[in-house]
């Protein structure tokens, strides 16, 4: 028996995982701790795990950094901004929240979400009784490489010698000049708190870790010739399915051999429903589909345009229930989602701009398995576009059927399992 911190920001895509491998480690009898926002308090309970709640300046708090605001940066420089004021300004609090954590108990091993930047302190400072440190990436890997370009440009890898050159130029550009802002504020960060600054750029800190967790299958990811040693894929990681569904009173008409298109807009950039989900509810309005949207927990009566009688809308419903009779999905590329779609088979359309959702958009059409529309907020003609192209093209599929064989290949939680006890082993090895 081990004992587990979980250490996660409390958005859903954040947190969600992280539960579901939570819940594992303890059906297998371990002690796991979940330190994350107080609005989990019931989940973590539910799953057997003890709740470690973060105060609200330790957490994700993107008030003062809203969609409007995200949307009006783009690239890597908006991603600077957005990394500063959504995961650096957290960074103290968590640092002290660890640091109780690890007077209280001693933890065998920690599994932190990769935005939980409090943890570099840990990795970074003198400390010498401190776990293991595994970090899940709920983005694609940031990490730099001489084959792509950096993240947040969402370009796709080169494939000559003259473009990774360049790409090259463009990471060197984004480390010195576009995140100097970031890494600066890191560093006075750790500065701040007694540990060493970040002997690597900031997007670079998974590999500080013993493991970088990442849940995906290769084939999904672009091929380095560089990746470090200490990554890891492990296929999805499904959040944990809720304990009771009650399916609305139209879930039937799911299963009449109709088209159905899935539109989401996550559950943190839906402020603004006019960005995609109207758009695509209008886009639709007349197609021979059946349109199911999430609006991600906003109510359903501020999605502002007219509901067609081939819509339906509700708040949530569990990816687990729905893909599986999903024919396309069009997303504004959270990465989970994404993940958990190509993993039933589902072809998928991207209309994304904001953090990491460039990326995500940037590998589906790589990948061959779905479109990137190149935008956040496209307008009807143009979703009303891919859904046919997804439709009439049968390449979409046999790509999106070929990542689904990948998956499941893969366990992503047990996985996990297994690289948990693989670190613990090598650190009792070390400390002998």
């Amino acid at each position: 028996m081990a004992t587990i911190l979980i250490a996660a920001l409390s958005p859903v895509g954040h947190i969600a995982p992280l539960l579901a491998v939570a819940a594992d480690l303890v059906r297998r009898g371990d002690e796991v701790t979940v330190m994350t926002g107080p609005a989990h308090v019931a989940a973590i309970v539910a799953v057997g795990a003890r709740p470690h709640p973060l105060p609200p300046q330790a957490d994700f708090d993107e008030r003062p950094f809203d969609s409007a605001q995200r949307a009006a940066a783009s690239g890597v420089s908006g991603m600077s901004e957005a990394i500063t004021r959504l995961f650096l300004w957290p960074m103290p609090h968590q640092a002290a929240e660890i640091d109780a954590a690890l007077a209280a108990t001693r933890y065998d091993a920690i599994i932190a979400d990769h935005g939980f930047f409090g943890v570099l302190a840990l990795l970074l400072g003198s400390r010498r009784d401190a776990p293991p440190v595994l970090f899940y990436t709920p983005t694609p890997p940031t990490l730099s490489s001489r084959d792509i370009a950096p993240i947040g440009l969402g370009l796709p890898p080169g494939h000559s010698a003259m473009r990774r050159m360049y790409y090259r130029g463009l990471t060197v550009a984004s480390q010195k000049i576009l995140l100097r802002g970031a890494q600066r504020a890191a560093n006075r960060f750790l500065a701040e708190l007694g540990a060493r600054p970040l002997p690597v750029p900031l997007l670079d800190c998974g590999i500080l870790a013993d493991r970088l967790i990442v849940p995906t299958v290769p084939e999904f990811e672009y091929p380095r010739t560089d990746l470090p040693d200490n990554v890891r894929f492990v296929g999805v990681v499904r959040p944990h399915p809720p304990h009771r569904f009650a399916a609305p009173r139209w879930w039937s008409k799911l299963d009449t051999g109709r088209p159905v298109v899935h539109v989401t807009q996550g559950t943190v950039d839906n402020k603004d429903l006019s960005r995609l989900i109207e758009p695509a509810i209008t886009a639709l309005a007349d197609a021979d589909v059946t349109v199911v949207v999430s609006t991600g927990g906003r109510a359903v009566t501020d999605v502002a345009v007219p509901i067609p009688a081939n819509t339906f809308v509700a708040e949530y419903i569990p990816h687990d229930r729905l893909l599986p009779k999903v024919d396309v999905l069009i997303t504004n590329g959270g990465y989970g989602a994404v993940q958990q779609a190509l993993a039933t088979g589902v072809p998928v359309i991207v209309a994304g701009s904001t953090e990491d959702k460039p990326e995500v958009a940037a590998r589906v059409a790589w990948s061959g398995a779905g479109i990137n529309l190149k935008t956040g907020t496209p307008n009807p003609d143009q979703v009303r576009a891919a859904v046919t192209r997804i439709r009439t093209d049968g390449r979409y599929l046999t790509h999106a059927r070929r990542l689904e064989v990948a998956f499941a290949r893969r366990d992503g939680i047990a996985e996990i399992a297994a690289l948990v006890d693989e670190v613990i082993d090598e650190h009792h090895a070390a400390t002998r």
